[in-house]
């Protein structure tokens, strides 16, 4: 018997030597400032390990991510280089950057005490970066007390102030001018803590919005995220940057049978046929990644044409017609997300239909499909966390 991994049918393809390329555009079109590749979230639903590999080896120099959780994950695979977690850490767990040298976000001064007595307790300093709220309204100080916090950062034994950082709420909006005055305050803020503290803290602010439409956020660092996958943050409407769609959704038909008109189908009998109809099973339905809401309006890729999904997608299945097509058989794949032959389906097309975003496209990619990552011109499964 083989000794190769079963893998089922319906899998996520990875192009690792496309998050390459979208870092290195990252890259170049910020000239001095370091680029830090977000991979909170299991990289988008990407996987977090091998992305950050591919995204460190293409220019990255750091690697962003959201808990602590996250971190430990990237450094019990070994990587050294520097991790920043960027949401606040929860009191209970500040033993985390402390013993994994995570560099941690402090967003209210009741932050300072927890993260002090953990990198006492471990005899190390732990790097903080201050988080100043300049209008996104969810964590961080406000400015006019940021220089304040910050001397009292540097006053404390066990943690050193590494980096000032904010979040742009709106920098992929046409209209700039609220993203100009985050970014007025943010240097404002900026200047003080520098005067303050008597150090001179990374600042960043730039997500991939930032990054790719306000040279002025580019500053010391920047955190690519959505863009490294290969989507803008504008979604389909962004045509100058050539992003890399970095992840192909597919399958393969399971059964495939002709039912007369008048037959309903799926859960519900939200749609009945109204004429003879060719209807594909695929092996895949919500609890992998195919919203519920896509039942009677999504489409798949079939032999590079588009079939439509009948009735409600279910949690393991969905219905698609196949009518059109020449002599569709089990095995013939369909694809999700991603191109076959000519024709394309993107996660900002889906997510147009689903009135959403490209990142809850890719993020509600469910853990039970395999990740299969493809670099030079080779295939590797992601097992556990850890590539074999």
């Amino acid at each position: 018997m083989s000794n190769e991994p079963i893998i089922r049918p319906t899998r996520a393809e990875i192009d690792l030597a496309a998050i390459a390329a979208n870092v290195q555009l990252a890259a170049k079109l910020v000239g001095a400032a370091q680029v830090m590749a977000v991979v909170k979230a299991d990289a988008y639903g990407h996987g977090a390990v091998p992305v950050a590999q591919a995204a460190l080896s293409a220019g990255a120099t750091w690697l962003g991510v959201a808990i602590p959780e996250e971190g430990v994950i990237l450094r019990e695979a070994g990587f050294t280089g520097p991790i920043l977690v960027l949401g606040p850490c929860p009191s209970d767990q500040t033993d985390l950057p402390a013993a994994y040298g995570l560099e941690q976000c402090v967003s209210d001064a009741s932050q300072i005490e927890p993260l002090n007595a953990a990198g006492r307790a471990r005899a190390k300093t732990v790097a903080a970066h201050l988080k100043i709220d300049t209008g996104m309204g969810r964590v961080g100080v406000p400015p006019p007390e940021a220089a304040l916090i910050a001397e009292k950062i540097g006053h404390t034994p066990s943690l050193r102030l590494s980096g000032i950082m904010t979040h742009l709420t709106e920098a992929e909006a046409v209209d700039t001018a609220f993203t100009v005055e985050q970014l007025t305050r943010f240097e404002v803020a900026t200047k003080a803590v520098r005067e303050a503290s008597g150090t001179r803290p990374l600042r960043h602010a730039a997500n991939s919005a930032g990054l790719l439409y306000h040279p002025a956020a580019h500053l010391d660092l920047v955190r690519p995220g959505i863009m490294l996958y290969g989507c803008s943050p504008r979604g389909s409407q962004e045509q100058r940057f050539q992003l890399r769609p970095a992840l192909r959704f597919r399958t393969a038909v399971s059964q495939v049978k002709t039912v007369p008109a008048g037959t309903p189908l799926s859960y519900g009998r939200t749609y009945v046929t109204t004429r003879r109809t060719v209807v594909a099973t695929l092996p895949v339905g919500y609890a992998d990644g195919v919203w519920r809401s896509l039942s009677n309006i999504g489409e798949v890729l079939i032999q590079g044409r588009r079939a439509p999904i009948l009735g409600r997608v279910c949690m393991d299945m969905t219905l698609v017609d196949v009518t059109t097509l020449e002599n569709v058989q089990p095995g013939d794949e369909a694809v999700l997300i991603g191109r076959q032959g000519d024709a394309e389906i993107t996660a900002d097309e889906i997510a147009a239909q689903l009135g959403t975003i490209s990142y809850e496209v890719l993020c509600r990619i469910g853990p039970r499909v395999p990740r299969i990552y493809h670099q030079h011109g080779g295939a590797r499964e992601l097992c556990g966390g850890k590539l074999p």
